[in-house]
């Protein structure tokens, strides 16, 4: 066990196991009510702070959605070079988040979060200087922020689940990803509404760097570098039900140090895990594809309709981006509060209700995107209407299928699983 008073790491060290990091501990010294006050108050101020990066990270994603036609103008894209550019971002950030996720185990994540927040507000910053006779370092620039992202997605929600109790991870966990959606639209309407104010799409990778910025400043001044793991068990649900228990006993030994292909063995077994990332990656294939290409196969279809025309000058006619923004951010909300409330009340009727909630929301989400798909050329108002509902069972899943990955201490980043019963323990 390692000695309270022992002086916190500032550098990029080995932690202890993460049931051991003290991120949110208050002073020492204190009395034990003011201090559990003081570390409480602190936890949600440290959730508030990486709420805020969570905003600006996917603002940042959706920032060239919102400024498609404008892209494919400058640089003279075709649809297939365009859609590169997301396929790009999201190789990138596949094959970094993994790594992310082993080191965030095993050294600071304080630092890391930091390192990722300044890397892709940096390049994000640099991509608004690039002109239209370097259009791969464009791409490059794309890549190069899904790295960065990739490295707070991981880390992130893991440290909000490690300062909360069972009974409030899932709701902290609500307000971290209802940023997901209010994020991705506020970039479409961010995006958009810079490149009309100023006649130029450069502009729109201007803003989130800034905020970037304050984020940094935040996390180095408020948040702490270690966490301690807040439940006193660790409850492991599967997809049958079976529910495993770890007792934390004081001094014993919870976790062993492993490999990274180790780690993936591990989880490679665990079913639970397996199909809720199948799952989880087929909702993000369906978040990408309608978060890059739904203005722009508006805004055809509205051509096709005669209801405006073809875009020949310089900054293109933007306001399916901003609708289609605050479609994002309203259907999200209400999205995630939903399911989140919906799993919270229906766990108490049947404990396999998680992944039955995100099974047939997906089912219903699925449905709607047909048949906006459908009436595009009848009905611009129809589409929209159906594109809302897709969005809104879509975003009913995020919080769900995190808590059901999160109770088995893997979540996003491939942590192991190491959960040992109480004759074990003992």
């Amino acid at each position: 066990m390692q000695n309270p008073s022992t002086q916190e790491n500032t550098g990029l060290q080995s932690q202890p196991p993460p049931e051991e990091q003290n991120y949110g501990a208050a002073g020492q010294g204190l009395s034990v009510s003011v201090s559990r006050n003081g570390s409480a108050k602190r936890n949600y101020l440290i959730a508030a702070v990486l709420c805020y990066g969570n905003l600006i990270n996917f603002m940042d994603w959706f920032i060239v959605p919102g400024i498609l036609l404008d892209l494919q103008k400058y640089f003279e894209l075709s649809d297939g070079a365009t859609g590169l550019l997301q396929t790009v971002f999201i190789l990138c950030y596949m094959l970094a988040a993994p790594i992310f996720g082993y080191l965030g185990d095993r050294y600071n994540r304080k630092i890391i979060l930091g390192s990722g927040i300044f890397f892709w507000s940096s390049v994000t910053l640099g991509s608004s200087f690039i002109n239209e006779l370097y259009y791969w370092i464009f791409f490059l620039s794309r890549g190069l922020v899904g790295i960065g992202t990739a490295s707070y997605s991981t880390i992130a929600p893991a440290v909000i689940a490690d300062l909360f109790e069972e009974g409030k991870r899932t709701t902290m966990l609500s307000v971290f990803y209802i940023f997901i959606p209010v994020g991705s639209g506020l970039g479409y309407v961010l995006a958009a509404g810079m490149a009309e104010v100023t006649g130029d799409w450069h502009w729109a990778f201007r803003v989130t760097p800034c905020m970037g910025g304050l984020a940094l400043v935040l996390l180095i001044l408020l948040v702490p570098h270690r966490t301690q793991r807040r439940t006193a068990a660790h409850r492991a649900l599967s997809i049958s039900g079976t529910i495993r228990v770890a007792a934390e006993k004081p001094g014993a030994q919870r976790n062993v140090k492993t490999t990274w292909c180790q780690d993936v063995i591990s989880l490679a077994k665990n079913w639970s895990f397996v199909w809720s990332s199948l799952g989880l990656t087929a909702m993000a294939f369906i978040t990408g594809a309608l978060g890059m290409w739904v203005p722009l196969f508006l805004y055809r279809a509205q051509v096709v309709q005669g209801i405006v025309s073809p875009c020949l000058q310089e900054s293109c006619n933007s306001s399916n981006s901003i609708i289609f923004g605050g479609i994002t951010i309203g259907t999200g909300i209400l999205g995630v509060v939903a399911g989140a409330e919906a799993a919270r009340r229906l766990r108490k009727i049947n404990n396999k209700v998680d992944p039955l909630i995100c099974a047939t929301s997906m089912f219903i989400s699925a449905l709607c995107l047909y048949i906006a798909l459908m009436v595009a050329q009848m009905s611009i108002l129809s589409t929209f209407v159906f594109i809302a509902f897709g969005e809104l069972f879509l975003s009913v899943n995020w919080a769900v299928v995190t808590d059901i990955l999160l109770p088995d201490n893997v979540a996003f980043n491939l942590r192991p699983v190491e959960l040992k019963t109480k004759e074990d323990a003992g």
